[in-house]
């Protein structure tokens, strides 16, 4: 079943322009996070579609009128398996221009049928007289579970989401679940994780990776394993990979993940 489903936005706001359209529509990993490079998910997962409203009127004080609505179908199936109706929000661009920044995710159920499934957003410009309205299309697969990491992504110490982009001083929340393990016959299972970050050249930034051990889960967790976030602190410059690893010590099988991290120099932005 679909847990959860969201809309929302970040302001920021370049250029005005007069027609309502919907930009830059990508698949990221996670809110804020690099596009992502396939769309088949597995089963507790979370599917996030990226994109900018662009062209929106706004009010000479930046404030900015809008709905949005989403609904989730079933390849083959005619009745939508979730339908989130058109709500009515409102945004202030500090920085001018007609442009918001959007999201909208659906967080997949450790239940959810194997399939492919679309999802249609529909955004309305509330302060044009026509009620300007545009949709985006965007499917995805849902394949069997099977070992891997899901919900993948940044966040700040405050839980907001974080870009994979920073500079010394910041510190950021590695969030990631595991799904697809096998449990012994008392319900538990035994799975090894490791954490590596590696510089530009490939070269690990630790002589000791991370790692630890699960051997035992609570009710509820015997299907996914949402792993404490691990505090990373950006104490210099340069571009980073934080690689993941998971062992299922029961199946002998292995998972790896990567995730970009970039921190700047700030005094060299310009």
């Amino acid at each position: 079943m679909w847990a959860t489903l969201a809309l929302s936005a970040i302001s920021l706001a370049p250029a005005q322009v007069d027609n309502l359209e919907l930009k830059n529509v990508r698949v990221t990993t996670g809110v804020l996070g690099p596009e992502r490079k396939d769309t088949k998910l597995l089963p507790g997962d979370v599917f996030v579609v990226s994109f900018d409203i662009d062209g929106l009127k706004v009010r000479a004080d930046g404030l900015a009128r809008y709905s949005m609505g989403m609904e989730l179908t079933l390849q083959g199936k005619a009745k939508p398996e979730f339908k989130k109706d058109p709500e009515a929000k409102e945004a202030l661009l500090h920085l001018g221009g007609s442009r918001l920044p959007m999201y909208a995710l659906s967080v997949i159920g450790t239940d959810t049928k194997p399939g492919t499934y679309t999802m249609t957003v529909t955004v309305t410009d509330l302060e044009t007289k026509e009620k300007a309205t545009r949709k985006l299309v965007k499917t995805f697969e849902v394949v069997p579970s099977r070992l891997g990491f899901v919900r993948l992504g940044l966040a700040y110490e405050t839980g907001q989401p974080a870009p994979p982009v920073g500079v010394p001083g910041q510190s950021v929340l590695l969030n990631f679940s595991l799904v697809g393990f096998m449990l012994d016959k008392k319900g538990n299972p035994d799975i090894t994780l490791e954490m590596v970050i590696v510089d530009e050249a490939g070269k690990p930034t630790l002589g000791k990776p991370f790692s630890g051990k699960v051997k035992e889960v609570g009710k509820g967790f015997q299907q996914i394993i949402p792993f404490d976030p691990l505090l990373i602190q950006l104490n210099r410059t340069g571009k980073f990979k934080i690689n993941l690893r998971a062992t299922d010590n029961l199946t002998k099988k292995e998972v790896e993940q990567t995730l970009d991290l970039t921190v700047l120099d700030p005094a060299g932005l310009k």
